[in-house]
């Protein structure tokens, strides 16, 4: 193994984790979209419809039960809250990863900053009430992160010997 196929390796991974963030980024404006088109009550009668197979086999089941519960109790003020989360918050991601695999040298450290603030907030989520989902998402964040440092470290030194070599 030549000393460069781990960088390759590593470069490799920040491509593939960055379009994983921006195609979920895409997927968070899709639901932010739809949760401005569908109503509070479509949501509930879309989720009655959907569990009703499974609480007719088991009526004290807890996943269908803990959805049916959730879609009953979201408001029109929570639903737009969230439609309006979702749209920033993808929109923000999709922009910070276009630009980051363009290359543009800004976008290295506002895709860091606004992973640590997401991070700190999972955080929070953790301490508040545990959830696998929320580690896995945070580790993913965490890895990003480093990634996205170490390329934004690559990219800043070629960037100064360009400027070496010109001068």
């Amino acid at each position: 193994m030549s000393a460069r196929q781990p960088g390759r390796l590593l470069d490799t991974t920040f491509r593939v984790s960055v379009i994983l963030k921006g195609l979920d980024g895409v997927l968070e404006i899709v639901g932010g979209v739809l949760l401005l088109l569908v109503s509070p009550a479509q949501i509930g009668a879309i989720t009655r419809f959907l569990t009703q197979h499974e609480l007719s086999e088991d009526p004290h089941d807890l996943v269908a039960n803990g959805l049916r519960h959730l879609a009953d109790g979201i408001s029109v003020s929570a639903s737009i809250f969230a439609a309006v989360y979702l749209l920033l918050h993808g929109l923000v991601k999709v922009v910070l990863v276009w630009a980051v695999l363009r290359d543009k040298l800004w976008a290295y450290p506002w895709m860091i900053g606004f992973l640590l603030v997401f991070i700190v907030y999972q955080c929070y989520q953790l301490a508040v009430a545990f959830s696998w989902g929320i580690v896995a998402l945070t580790a993913f964040d965490l890895i990003v992160v480093y990634l996205t440092w170490r390329e934004y470290g690559i990219h800043r030194a070629r960037r100064a010997d360009a400027e070496r070599s010109a001068a």
